[in-house]
């Protein structure tokens, strides 16, 4: 199992003087680190109107500037909004080829839905996004690896034109999917891409499920999207690693997990959901349909978490002041949250690589966790490398 970095780039209140340009440069030297440690993939999303919850508007500009600041680690989007009102799929194609050069063949590239709100801020219509995200998947490949491009339909007349540059990596970088669903999982497996998904409250048994599912479609895959079948799983959690269990619990490790699912819910708007889902067990919530990496799953597969996390959540979510200890006691106690001294985290990934897990994307930047013990976190996981590649 490859260790990978999943960023956002956060920006919880409150703001000091410079604050945008801080974390951007913190997330720099993340990267920078995590290059030297052996990291295999800097993972970078995308996402639009999101406050605190994430800086990430621009991120083939992010990962450019990383192009230039390390030397081996892959850069990966994680994952490009698709439809077309977000990103056309001609400069999904230049850009993502741009950066392949710059980085010397080292790019890795999702594509996506998007969900909701960001759908309305761009408007977009649900069904648009599901039929432009099918497209950009057929047309950015074909980009890549012919001399000259045409394609028609509902959204796109592109007629015999020449789409430069072409990668660096041939036939193509890797292509992935963003996904939270059942039903995603085996849509990337029909299209032979890559899955990214999210363990953050998932318990080990669904994770393998969902795993399942991606490899029985993609084993049945005879025309990929693309020009080959990429048979890859990435799941994203969080991650935070100290000396010791206690120093986690010191660092905020738990209580930033909290405010990152809280904030999550604020911004996919599916907090009142999450509350009057775990208010009544009994009750079966259909979930809106959407595909972002992490919106549809806080949104549609929230009851399929740990009922004590949720609950804890949900009490946030309605203006408790809960204890940091009882958080720690809670959160650290799921299994999809590696959160501890060394040995902890080490057996819980483990746990992961044992499912058949490609990809573990640690998400380690997040809420109010201070920069240096986020440095501190991603040496002590990057220690563990050797031992689970």
């Amino acid at each position: 199992m490859k260790i990978d970095l999943f960023n956002e780039i956060q920006n919880p209140r409150p703001w000091p003087e410079g604050h945008e340009r801080l974390r951007f440069s913190q997330a720099i030297e993340q990267a920078v680190l995590a290059d030297e440690l052996g990291y295999d993939c800097w993972w970078q999303v995308e996402h639009h109107g999101a406050g605190e919850f994430s800086l990430s508007s621009a991120p083939e500009l992010m990962l450019a500037a990383l192009s230039q600041r390390t030397s081996r680690i892959r850069l990966g989007h994680s994952a490009v909004l698709a439809p077309g009102r977000f990103n056309h799929p001609i400069r999904i194609a230049e850009r993502a080829a741009t950066l392949d050069h710059l980085s010397g063949g080292r790019v890795e590239l999702g594509l996506t839905r998007s969900t909701i709100p960001e759908w309305r801020l761009f408007g977009i219509e649900p069904d648009e996004a599901r039929a432009q995200t099918q497209q950009a998947f057929e047309m950015v490949p074909r980009m890549w690896t012919s001399d000259r491009f045409s394609y028609e339909s509902d959204a796109y007349r592109v007629d015999d034109v020449p789409i430069s540059p072409k990668p660096v990596q041939k036939p193509h970088p890797p292509l992935w999917q963003a996904a939270a669903s059942p039903a995603s999982f085996e849509e990337a497996g029909r299209r032979g891409v890559g899955v990214l998904g999210t363990t953050m409250w998932e318990s080990l048994e669904r994770a393998g499920r969902l795993i399942k599912l991606y490899r029985d479609a993609a084993g049945r895959c005879t025309d990929p999207v693309g020009a080959f079948v990429n048979d890859q799983v990435g799941f994203f959690t969080f991650v935070h690693c100290a000396d010791t269990d206690e120093e986690a619990m010191r660092n905020g490790a738990a209580a930033a997990a909290a405010w990152y699912t809280v904030t999550a819910l604020t911004f996919f708007e599916a907090a009142n959901e999450f509350v009057r889902l775990n208010a009544r067990q009994e009750e079966i919530v259909a979930a809106p349909d959407g595909g972002g990496l992490t919106g549809d799953f806080l949104r549609g597969e929230a009851k399929n978490a740990p009922t004590e996390a949720n609950l804890l959540i949900a009490r946030i979510l309605q203006g408790e002041s809960v204890p940091d200890d009882e958080i720690f006691t809670v959160l650290s106690a799921q299994d999809s949250l590696i959160v501890g001294s060394p040995e902890t985290c080490r057996k819980k990934l483990r746990a992961y690589a044992e499912l058949g897990i490609d990809r573990m994307m640690c998400l380690q930047q997040i809420g109010g966790i201070p920069h240096e013990k986020v440095l501190k976190s991603i040496r002590l996981i990057g220690e563990l490398i050797p031992e689970l590649a």
